[in-house]
């Protein structure tokens, strides 16, 4: 629509994560090889956070593909919405993993045996699971237990736990303090500064044809608004440009300016909601009343509620 009047070859704010356009900052590097050393030094658990739209997806595809070239076995859940039956069943089915019986511990077994096996290849085996942030507590368990799964030196298998900041909130309560002990590094993506954002709407309209000797197609102001609106998140970003090369063909516009930009903002309602969630305390939900760690306390605390009243019912001894 608007790629023969800007000079393009092809759309260069598509949401899908294609390889050519990544776009590397010294924050994505420092959070890539942070998660390919703990693969390689096999830490155990690696966890990957940042907020919605920061290249959390964009970073793990890559990881993927450096897994491939590094004889990595790859095991990927996108749906973190799931029992502690059903991760097993996915990890099994992920891994290849041919298992008749629906015993658990036959099935730990089974996959105990085919990572020593994998090991002794001198291959490693990777978990890796997207959406982190939605995991029930029985399944967060699970998941710690499977750390236990390791020779005298080194852990069998490798645990990539990819969340928004609400798995870090997560992790802080008192219920999953184990788990947090057992995540020996932590991996973050980043919003982009506003340099940043000027490069990176730079890089894409290169990539897709763009002359970098003519006008340019946004003015250096409108990529100013493009972050401020934006927050360096580059899903908004991508958002926000596209929409505006579309208003901007309309309106026969080169460069396009700020008041493009803002218009595209109102629309979407970036002027009245961030895209960035606040930070808040992780408010406990129907998984915590759900899990195993909360049914035995609330056990407990009955348990003692009944001691004390029964213990106050009883006559005092010595009064008169």
């Amino acid at each position: 629509m608007y790629k023969t009047y800007y000079g393009l070859k092809e759309n260069p704010f598509n949401v899908n994560p294609d390889p050519r356009y990544l776009f590397m900052t010294p924050e994505f590097e420092e959070a890539f090889s942070g998660l390919t050393y703990g693969i390689q030094t096999r830490k155990g658990i690696i966890s990957l956070t940042g907020e919605v739209g920061t290249g959390k997806t964009t970073l793990v595809n890559r990881l993927l593909d450096w897994l491939q070239q590094h004889r990595g076995k790859t095991a990927f859940l996108f749906n973190s919405r799931m029992n502690s039956v059903q991760l097993f069943d996915f990890v099994l089915a992920e891994f290849g993993i041919a298992c008749d019986s629906q015993s658990k511990s036959n099935r730990l077994m089974k996959l105990n045996q085919w990572l020593l096996d994998r090991f002794r290849a001198g291959e490693t085996a990777i978990l890796i699971i997207d959406e982190a942030q939605n995991l029930t507590f029985p399944v967060l368990e699970e998941i710690r237990m499977l750390t236990n799964l390791e020779t005298s030196t080194q852990k069998l298998l490798q645990i990539v736990l990819s969340g928004q900041p609400e798995l870090e909130e997560k992790l802080k309560l008192p219920e999953l303090r184990q788990l947090r002990q057992r995540i020996m590094l932590r991996c973050k993506t980043r919003p982009l500064t506003k340099q940043q954002t000027h490069d990176y709407v730079c890089e894409r309209l290169r990539i897709a044809g763009a002359s970098t000797s003519g006008q340019p197609i946004f003015s250096a102001k409108a990529t100013e608004i493009v972050h401020l609106y934006s927050l360096g998140i580059p899903r908004v970003i991508n958002l926000l440009c596209e929409n505006s090369l579309i208003n901007g063909y309309v309106e026969q516009k080169l460069p396009i300016e700020p008041d493009t930009v803002e218009a595209v903002a109102r629309e979407f309602q970036l002027d009245e909601v961030e895209p960035i969630a606040p930070p808040a305390s992780l408010q406990p939900g129907t998984d915590v009343y759900s899990s195993e760690a909360f049914i035995q306390n609330l056990g407990e605390a009955l348990s003692r509620f009944r001691l004390s009243t029964t213990r106050e019912s009883l006559p005092s001894r010595g009064r008169k």
